[in-house]
């Protein structure tokens, strides 16, 4: 609901898809910052504390966004410095919660802890930015907000309630060589380099959200109800591939899925950009959203299974960067070429650039297609703690 209520209180103070993107922008860079450092801090103490602070800290920033929505403030300064400060806390933590479900289930269920992890956040994109349109068009922005502040507060009683997790084995380096070390070791595996690559190509190039408000004010009538249902339509196919995911995360060869999952996410998305119905550009967000499931899982699985656990805050940092930070610079890209062209140019032309990179990925990485977790990741390595 809440990640609706900005983009729809961003559009509604500017009007401009450019200052929408810039909201990709404005989360992308602390995401960074905070998300490196948190991928050193926890690979240094106990996981757990490092989650419940900076969830703590979400707590506040939520009330905040409340704070200038219920007294009418319509500054888009605070609004973006609230959005950072909340991205920033979210960052600082991510790279040790990332760990939490190989640290918790044996070898053999990592795919599916990170499956239901996913499939709890599709749950959450299909019910949120649908009932956040009905709420912003009946009430206004105040309870969205309200109830990503409650969200924080229980996520933050559930991880006091999670046992310690500190680092299983010798830190192998502190500081700013802790952080290199990292480096490297992602440098030095074709595998988790190539995971990354692909995450990449498919995020920088191809992700819409940042056209949404524009695509539904110049094609579909601009109400928060329409633009509501676009979020919802890639939930709907996020969640189907969720509750179907047992295929994926038994599967050998999390690599190829990744690559064949990013291409489709890139062909659905082109497919939006030159759509004429709503129901073929839902369908089409659908399919996206579905091809993002598939990619998440196998990218999350073989990324915790290839890394040792003193090496996994770093690694995950830089996962998550990637992953979250990437699709904010794409929706910056969109906002920016629709402003220069349209938003169906932006959306159709990313789409097939991602497939074009997709294919490059796939004939360049050799180690990436034909990686199999049952050949190459060792089947004494299990969860530690």
């Amino acid at each position: 609901m809440a990640a609706l209520a900005v983009l729809y209180q961003v559009w509604e103070l500017t009007h401009s898809p450019v200052w929408t993107g810039a909201l990709g922008l404005v989360r992308a860079v602390p995401l960074v910052v905070f998300g490196l450092v948190g991928g050193v801090l926890a690979d240094q103490v106990d996981r757990r504390c490092v989650v419940r602070w900076t969830t703590a800290a979400q707590v506040l920033a939520a009330l905040g966004l409340a704070a200038q929505a219920v007294s009418d403030l319509g500054s888009l300064a605070v609004l973006l410095l609230l959005v950072a400060v909340q991205s920033a806390a979210g960052a600082l933590g991510a790279p040790a919660l990332r760990t939490f479900p190989v640290r918790l289930l044996g070898r053999e269920l990592v795919g599916a802890g990170i499956a239901l992890q996913h499939l709890s956040f599709q749950a959450a994109m299909l019910i949120g930015p649908a009932l956040a349109g009905v709420v912003l068009g009946a009430v206004g922005l105040t309870p969205a907000y309200l109830v990503q502040a409650l969200a924080h507060v229980a996520a933050l009683y559930a991880v006091i309630r999670l046992p310690a997790m500190p680092v299983a084995g010798p830190h192998s380096a502190r500081g700013p060589r802790a952080f290199v070390d990292g480096l490297r070791h992602i440098v030095g595996s074709r595998v988790l380099s190539g995971l990354y690559v692909t995450d990449l190509v498919a995020t920088l190039l191809a992700m819409p959200v940042a056209l949404f408000p524009m695509v539904n004010e110049e094609r579909f009538g601009g109400s928060p109800e329409t633009l509501g249902l676009f979020l919802s339509a890639i939930a709907v196919g996020g969640l189907l591939a969720g509750l179907g995911s047992g295929t994926v995360t038994r599967s050998d060869r999390p690599g190829a899925v990744q690559l064949g999952a990013a291409g489709a996410w890139g062909a659905a998305l082109a497919l939006v950009g030159i759509a004429g119905p709503l129901w073929l550009a839902l369908l089409a967000l659908a399919v996206a959203g579905a091809a993002d499931t598939v990619s998440v899982i196998s990218r999350g699985a073989a990324v915790q299974l290839v890394t040792p656990d003193t090496h996994r805050g770093r690694v995950t940092s830089v996962e998550h960067v990637i992953g979250i930070a990437g699709p904010e610079l794409g929706n910056f890209r969109a906002g920016v070429v629709a402003g220069a062209t349209s938003a169906a140019f932006a959306a159709a032309s990313g789409g097939l650039a991602c497939v074009a990179g997709i294919l490059l990925v796939a004939l360049t990485n050799r180690p990436l297609r034909q990686f199999r977790v049952s050949r190459d990741i060792p089947a004494s390595e299990e969860r530690a703690g």
